[in-house]
């Protein structure tokens, strides 16, 4: 039997299990985050263990615009800077989120996580807040 991997969780992944609880509370869902956390504990993290190269490769997406073609180059080049020849990155699709982790060696890192409904823009964060409309 293969030796299982090695799952970690990093700073950044869970920042954004924070984010998602409070989310999820703001959208009056606290349940669905006990039940993302009962996913990842039941079956994603075992899954993980058993079959570290199930998520689709990240890297191999068709860039659709300049700004995502320029922003995959200076990850793999941080990549290949950090890690290289070793490091891969996968996403994994569950119901409602994206998870993104790398396999580095026989270690499983899971870097991120997000909601599909969470927004990727905080304008308000930006800008302030919206002005009225006279």
């Amino acid at each position: 039997m293969a030796k299982k991997s090695v799952v970690k969780f990093t700073q950044n992944f869970e920042r954004n299990l924070e984010d998602i609880e409070a989310f999820l509370i703001e959208a009056e869902a606290p349940q669905a985050f006990d039940d993302l956390l009962d996913e990842l504990l039941a079956s994603v993290i075992p899954n993980l263990e058993r079959f570290p190269d199930m998520g689709r490769p990240f890297l191999a997406r068709q860039p659709h615009s300049v700004e995502t073609t320029n922003a995959l180059e200076r990850l793999k080049k941080q990549l290949a800077t950090l890690f290289p020849e070793s490091a891969v990155l996968r996403e994994y699709i569950l119901a409602s989120y994206l998870l993104l982790y790398a396999r580095i060696d026989g270690t499983l890192y899971l870097l991120a996580i997000r909601h599909h409904r969470q927004l990727s823009f905080d304008f308000e964060s930006h800008w302030g807040p919206t002005p009225s409309l006279p």
